[in-house]
């Protein structure tokens, strides 16, 4: 039987993990609902964390990383879009050949900057997103089953945690509450 400690080390440790992927999950669901299937997230995740942890390294900052990383995913989502879209390619094979593209890309460039074997060095400092603890996390840590769970699993996360899950809610609003989200929506159920 697993003790209540470990329970929360694992919820922990799920939230800290599932964040990149909320993430991919947000940008494939905003494709999806426009009409283009984007089996291609691979790729750009790849190509966001290298252009992301290269950055940062070299520039000492966690946020100017974080811009790298989404203008690497942007330069791939236009390949994407230009090959679907404008020149009518087929969406799949598309999202297939830049995930391809990407997992050789990205150790090329990483064993070239780095010669890591393809990986980036450790980030250390202002280059990484440092935990946060939130409000009362320390004063509530000793309440039974409640203070451990608000100290470990939900206090002590990096802003992009916070930030994932903010992004769901703002995600629901945008696509059911919006006339932009009207019209993504009518644009991905008819793209004629």
């Amino acid at each position: 039987m697993m003790d209540y400690g470990t329970l929360l080390q694992i919820l922990d440790s799920t939230l800290r993990l599932a964040t990149p992927l909320l993430f991919a999950c947000i940008a494939g669901l905003y494709s999806e609902r426009s009409g283009v299937f984007d089996i291609g997230l691979e790729g750009k995740m790849l190509v966001a964390a290298m252009c992301a942890g290269a950055v940062a390294f070299y520039s000492g900052s966690a946020w100017v990383g974080a811009l790298a990383g989404i203008a690497g995913s942007l330069v791939f989502a236009a390949i994407h879009g230009v090959t679907s879209i404008t020149f009518r390619g087929n969406q799949l094979i598309a999202g297939v050949a830049l995930n391809f593209l990407a997992s050789g890309l990205t150790v090329l460039t990483a064993q070239y900057l780095f010669g890591q074997g393809g990986r980036t060095p450790p980030l250390e400092g202002a280059a990484r997103f440092n935990p946060i603890d939130l409000p009362l996390a320390d004063a509530l840590k000793d309440v039974p089953i409640i203070g451990s769970f608000y100290h470990e699993v939900i206090s002590g996360h990096s802003i992009l945690v916070y930030l994932a899950f903010g992004l769901v809610a703002l995600t629901w609003w945008v696509l059911y509450r919006t006339r932009f989200g009207l019209r993504l929506r009518a644009v991905g159920e008819n793209p004629a």
